[in-house]
């Protein structure tokens, strides 16, 4: 239970904003939501299945040890990719098909290689339990999604993005680092270590805020009236 429930809370915060959940939005503006959501539901089932499948088979070839430091760092990862957010258009070619098709095909494929993909890989390694994982990221999906969705609709998309970005991103980092730390020699955390480890990171975050922020100014700058 508690290897599902961290599942399941850890990919509610990954999937904020994440280029699914607004996927999803997308959809839910033009299908029924049962619809979206059962699309969601099995598209996301399908494709975790896969990752946890990938992740139990990675225990097999490199030692938990190892797998330990790896996930901790891309917790860590996580976080900052979290912070760089994601963008996505919502023009789908819709014509003849079914919707529930076209959402769980097109949330499928949105979802290989994304964050929340790649953290079921690292969280069904790390735990080495299929089916506790499998089912608390596939949850995790449905109930991001059903939030993104609900409040997006009632508060006309207006949600306070940069509060829930800032707050995901700072858990997964701070997660990262504690999993890091316990994860490695208590020898290694030298005080040069330590504080250089804090300063790079801290620069990253920097230059991603700065990405961000020229991404934003040049995007105002393109719809600016001539």
């Amino acid at each position: 239970m508690t290897v599902f429930i961290g599942s399941m809370l850890f990919v509610v915060l990954a999937e904020m904003f994440d280029k699914t959940q607004l996927l999803a939005m997308c959809f839910a503006a033009r299908y029924r939501w049962q619809t979206v959501m059962w699309a969601v539901f099995v598209a996301t089932a399908a494709n975790h299945l896969l990752a946890v499948l990938a992740g139990s088979l990675l225990t097999t070839f490199i030692p938990m040890h190892y797998i330990n430091i790896t996930a901790a760092v891309s917790f860590i990862i996580f976080g900052l990719w979290t912070i760089r957010g994601d963008t996505l258009s919502c023009k789908t070619d819709t014509s003849g098909r079914s919707p529930f098709w076209i959402v769980a095909i097109a949330f499928f494929i949105a979802e290989c290689g994304d964050k929340t993909q790649l953290a079921t890989v690292v969280l069904a390694a790390r735990y080495n339990e299929i089916i506790p994982v499998w089912l608390g990221t596939t949850v995790g999906m449905v109930i991001a999604n059903a939030i993104g969705i609900a409040v997006g609709n009632l508060a006309g998309r207006r949600l306070p993005e940069k509060a829930v970005t800032w707050f995901a991103a700072l858990t997964f980092i701070v997660f990262g680092a504690y999993s890091l730390w316990d994860s490695t020699p208590r020898a290694f955390w030298q005080p040069p270590i330590v504080i250089g480890a804090f300063a790079a990171l801290a620069g990253v975050i920097g230059l991603i805020v700065r990405m961000n922020q020229k991404s934003r100014l040049a995007a105002l700058e393109g719809i600016k009236p001539s």
